[in-house]
């Protein structure tokens, strides 16, 4: 179990080294090896092995990190632009995280057999930024007032796991009519 200290500026950086080269190994080849990441983030398997104790809590951190960028959105496309053009740019950063997923395919499959907690805990963080961006459409008059963000994200979940080519080019055309039906009743959508 990993310590609550602090870590030393030296492994700090060690560990961001690893996370990062992690998550280009895995988009490259999501078969990638401990060893092969632990040469991109230029350190020992052993310090990687410190850091993470197996390849699966590694790719549960890269994910991890990934959903907590994701979930960080809301509040700068909040600040950037209106609710409802900060909740389409944030449907559609959601697609791309589904295709940075597949990049990790197998790596993240690898999680899903243990008991980690990290696909519901995502689900949730990204139902609560989408909560976020739905009540400031709702109360701006921008966007409908009776959906939730779990039922959008689930929305999204199968749009996102369509095992088609070219999945990705009708995934955000599907998210932009997901839009569309979201600001339709909407008392100020003109």
């Amino acid at each position: 179990m990993p310590s609550s200290r602090p870590l030393r500026a030296d492994a700090r950086r060690n560990r961001e080294a690893l996370l990062a080269a992690a998550r280009e190994a895995l988009l490259a080849d999501d078969a990638a090896h401990v060893e092969e990441i632990a040469r991109r983030a230029d350190v020992a398997v052993g310090t990687l092995y410190r850091h993470f104790a197996t390849r699966e809590a590694l790719v549960a951190e890269v994910y991890r990190q990934e959903v907590a960028e994701l979930c960080a959105a809301p509040a700068r496309l909040l600040a950037q632009h209106a609710p409802d053009e900060a909740l389409r740019a944030f449907l559609l950063l959601l697609v791309e995280h589904a295709a940075v997923g597949r990049g990790m395919g197998e790596a993240l499959d690898s999680i899903m057999a243990t008991d980690s907690p990290v696909f519901d805990d995502a689900r949730d963080e990204m139902a609560r930024a989408l909560d976020e961006l739905l009540a400031a459409g709702v109360a701006a008059g921008l966007v409908r007032s009776d959906v939730e963000g779990r039922l959008v994200l689930r929305a999204l979940g199968g749009i996102c796991g369509m095992r088609a080519k070219g999945w990705k080019d009708d995934a955000l055309h599907i998210a932009t009519i997901l839009y569309d039906g979201l600001r339709y009743a909407a008392p100020n959508h003109g």
